[in-house]
């Protein structure tokens, strides 16, 4: 069969499981709404919180970042990674036991204070639409190339999905729909990534293939740093940023995941503490196994896009080439006339480029893997998208209805309440389609502003509102809005208002905008510390309340203060 019927298939059936899915799960109050009932099992949870976690960005777009930027684009694995497992670690047990679900809820509790939580809302809103911008467009790239439509068409069939299962099914229909998506996209991800290791080096597992040698019996890196110097292009095992913006975007992305309300809220969806920590550990092994296996992907990728591609006559193209130019994805201008595609690092000769966003979903046709393989890889495209994309949507309908309208409203029923939420997921389908439509980057850099947010505004008054017993309300204020406008404008300036200065002769101490979310961060600390400092220390009770989050019981069931 041909791609495309298999990709009607493959990603119709998956879709249909989703939504029958969420129909038999329908939440049905807002305890399923916001927390699925707290009846799931730590097994599903931790395949759950994996799908949530493993987006677009990690599916899609990481190991074409590493593709294309070698050891450079290491800094999101190490990031993404070591960013789970201190929330697992260091922050899930202890929000888990006090009781609230949402980041502002915990906010607005630890800091007894509305204006607190109002500030968190609109931080979380913020860190959730610039985030879930990055799920649309990889939704958008998967439908423009696997069921040849326009990229914009694809973002709107995309939003309509989210919008059925997310609206109707809240956290009880996503959290069983992403296991659901777990299992496809992990699926489609390693069975390419198996075959293309196979061919290339005759290893089963990819992670041990891309250690080893290739036809000629060289090894895979040492040939694809020659390939890549002999084109004009640095080493693929070399890196060319600067220590500081690697060590600023590692740090941002590790402690921006701390902030991350999609993630947090899971760890509220099982009934004690204890099945908390191990939905954690889950999830972690769920996690390391597409992450672990990214590299290699990316390595192998390049090392085939490059051998097929480069200096190949113009008129004698891969079937690859040709199925992703129609997307627009791929770009190819003979611009010394010579019939054949220069790939240089050169803007001025080079005549190629590919979108890194493409690399994974490329890969199966490149290697030319049977047509059912790339059929699947569409299905797990979307899967990634579209499963933290609802959780994202949740997180926003959850903050509009619980944490906004109920604070200024507390007496307003559970029914109205349940209509607000799922009015406000709606509405942020809408808006997350326009920024699919129109995304201020690729997928894993819209992604890094995300996180770079959450870290400047969350991190440190939820590290210092658990640890902290002398951080009030008025600290808790002024660090969000000072870590969060600092790191929004020098984004917004860089990316938006002067882009041509965006080159590291022009970053504030050698930070690109994907990792000033670290200064932003400390900016917040210093803040929180100073202003706490000078202003009136909690009330006692909340200074009980601190100490006796952090004893730790064990497995108890969590108290709700």
């Amino acid at each position: 069969m041909e791609i495309l019927t298999w990709t009607y298939i493959l990603v119709g059936l998956s879709f249909a499981l989703y939504i029958g899915i969420a129909l038999y799960t329908r939440a049905s109050s807002t305890k399923e709404f916001y927390t699925a009932g707290g009846g799931v099992s730590p097994l599903a949870n931790g395949m759950a919180t994996a799908a949530d976690w493993m987006s677009a960005a990690s599916f899609i777009s990481m190991a074409g970042i590493i593709a294309f930027s070698g050891y450079d684009g290491s800094v999101y694995l190490m990031g993404w990674t070591g960013g789970y497992v201190l929330l697992a670690l260091l922050l899930a047990p202890y929000l888990r036991k006090f009781g609230k679900f949402t980041v502002p809820d915990f906010v607005g509790d630890r800091y007894y204070s509305n204006k607190a939580k109002v500030v968190a809302v609109f931080c979380a809103l913020f860190i959730s639409f610039t985030y879930v911008a990055g799920q649309m467009r990889g939704v958008g790239i998967v439908f423009s190339r696997y069921l040849e439509v326009d990229i914009n068409t694809g973002v709107i069939i995309g939003m309509m999905i989210v919008f059925f299962y997310a609206v109707l099914g809240g956290m009880k229909g996503i959290t069983y729909t992403q296991v659901a998506q777990y299992c496809v996209l992990i699926f489609a991800f390693m069975v390419p990534a198996i075959f293309v290791s196979m061919q290339l080096t005759g290893n089963i597992l990819p992670q041990v293939g891309l250690g080893g040698t290739v036809e000629g019996g060289e090894y895979l890196l040492d040939k694809l740093d020659g390939v890549l110097g002999d084109l004009g292009f640095a080493e693929y095992t070399s890196g060319r940023k600067p220590v500081a913006d690697i060590f600023a975007i590692t740090l941002a992305l590790m402690v921006g995941t701390a902030g991350l309300p999609h993630v947090i809220v899971r760890f509220f969806t099982v009934p004690r503490v204890k099945d908390a920590r191990l939905s954690a550990g889950y999830a972690l092994v769920f996690i390391a196994i597409l992450y672990t296996t990214a590299p290699a992907v990316a390595a192998f990728g390049i090392y085939n896009a490059i051998n097929t591609v480069a200096d190949q006559p113009v008129d004698n193209l891969p079937a690859w080439v040709e199925n992703w130019r129609k997307t627009n994805l791929i770009t190819i201008n003979d611009k010394d006339g010579d019939g054949l595609v220069r790939y240089t690092p050169y803007a001025d000769s080079n005549e190629l480029n590919i979108d890194k966003d493409i690399m994974v979903l490329a890969a199966p046709e490149i290697a030319k893997l049977p047509n059912w393989v790339v059929g699947l890889v569409a299905a797990g495209g979307m899967a990634a998208a579209l499963s933290t994309a609802a959780g994202l949507l949740l997180v926003i309908s959850t903050s509009v209805s619980r944490d906004l309208f109920r604070t200024f409203s507390p007496n307003m029923s559970e029914k109205k309440e349940l209509r607000i939420a799922r009015l406000s997921a709606a509405t942020a389908v809408v808006i997350a389609g326009y920024f699919g439509v129109n995304p201020p980057g690729f997928v894993a850099e819209v992604v890094a502003f995300a996180f770079g947010l959450a870290a400047a505004s969350f991190f440190p008054v939820i590290i210092m509102g658990i640890f902290s017993t002398r951080m009030n309300k008025e600290g808790a204020i002024a660090g969000m809005i000072s870590g969060l406008v600092f790191t929004m404008g020098y984004i917004v300036f860089f990316k938006f208002i002067q882009p041509e200065l965006n080159t590291a002769e022009h970053w504030w101490f050698g930070i690109s905008p994907e990792g000033i979310g670290s200064i932003g961060m400390l900016i917040n600390f210093i803040a929180c510390f100073v202003v706490s400092k000078s202003t009136p220390a909690p009330p006692q009770s909340v200074q009980d309340m601190i100490q006796e989050i952090r004893i730790p019981r064990g497995a108890g069931q969590a108290h709700d203060h």
